[in-house]
């Protein structure tokens, strides 16, 4: 079975923990002759340069790298040997910016496994009292790993969370060849466990969304066709339910940007990404209504930015110094893996945009 590595870019010293070097491959290829068409280009055919935003409404915090799992297309280069955690103070700060800022409606905690962070209840709780919706990204697994988290689905119950899933397949071997052996049953065990917490069944209003990702070099299926066969397949094998399925491009970007390296695929993947770009997708872009809050409270255009530390353009860069109306003027920042989002159906954390 050809398993994820054990431990993340970083602890191996690979070349591809520098996010420079990320970039230089964005840019210029592996060999440093492979070119492609501009990002900036496509935006300005589609009338879209400079990238704006329609006003920012989605406060995505993520909480700290460590995380229980080491999967091969993790983008963040999450797992166990990262100590990369949000401070409490910096999560008063977070706080602060939604008491400021009443326009910011949705708070979207990630990670890493967030729920390691060990503020993360007491966030939540404070969060909730603001009245703001929170959604966690929960990789299942968390649920299973320690009796400490056991109860977790008991816990976003009571404060009313919407939980987002990673799924890669409805089948063990896809899913345990993407992110590590036994995942799959213990994936399966804590949507059980949340199901009986009321999750995704109709009238409790506790919403469960799942989360696809290919597990090779390749764009996902449509989301509507692959929803309803994951719907399918979950309720006949495990009485599984679940409300959506989002499917998620992913994005040539540190461990999924070694594979594709690895593999000989990355200039027939970016190609892929150029050839399918969709001006709708592009239009839709969770860049132009979420902000991006790095776990040492520095701000970013997507979570994908804040993964090769683009910060955002402008003079508010930090969470200390947080202003919507600042931050609603700003330019985009992007680059070539912005085509990820873009291409087909378009990609976001909310899935399809197209």
């Amino acid at each position: 079975m050809n398993l994820p590595p054990r431990t993340s870019l970083q602890r191996q010293q690979h070349a591809l923990a520098d996010v420079q070097a990320q970039l230089n491959i964005l840019e210029h290829g592996q060999t440093g002759d492979f070119a492609l068409v501009p990002f900036q280009q496509k935006l300005e055919e589609s009338a879209l340069y400079p990238l704006k935003p329609t006003g920012v409404s989605i406060f995505q915090v993520n909480v700290g790298k460590m995380c229980n799992q080491v999967c091969k297309h993790c983008h963040v280069d999450a797992g166990p040997d990262r100590t990369e955690i949000m401070t409490r103070d910096t999560m008063e700060q977070c706080l602060a910016a939604l008491r400021a800022h009443p326009g910011l409606t949705t708070v979207d905690l990630t990670g890493g496994a967030p729920e390691m962070n060990p503020h993360f209840r007491w966030f939540v709780t404070e969060i909730r009292k603001l009245g703001r919706h929170v959604l966690v990204r929960c990789n299942l697994t968390i649920i299973r790993a320690n009796k400490k988290y056991h109860d977790l689905p008991q816990f976003y119950r009571e404060h009313g969370v919407e939980v987002v899933s990673s799924l890669p397949f409805y089948t063990a071997d896809r899913t345990d060849r993407q992110r590590g052996d036994g995942v799959f049953a213990d994936s399966i065990a804590a949507l059980q466990q949340l199901n009986e917490a009321g999750y995704g069944k109709d009238g409790t209003g506790l919403v469960l969304n799942l989360v696809y990702n290919p597990a090779g070099a390749f764009m996902p299926p449509p989301q509507a066709a692959l929803e309803k066969e994951y719907k399918q397949a979950l309720l006949e094998r495990y009485g599984i339910v679940f409300n959506n399925l989002f499917a998620i491009t992913n994005l040539p970007i540190s461990r999924f940007l070694d594979f594709l390296l690895q593999s000989g695929n990355y200039e027939k993947y970016m190609e892929k990404l150029v050839n399918a770009y969709n001006p709708v997708a592009a239009a839709n872009v969770m860049c132009r209504n979420t902000i991006s809050i790095g776990w040492d409270g520095y701000l970013y255009d997507c979570d994908f930015n804040q993964m090769l530390d683009l910060k955002v353009d402008g003079a508010v860069k930090h969470i200390a110094q947080f202003d919507t109306a600042v931050l609603n003027g700003r330019d985009i920042v992007i680059n070539q893996h912005c085509y990820g989002c873009t291409a087909g159906s378009g990609s976001s954390c909310g899935g399809a945009v197209a």
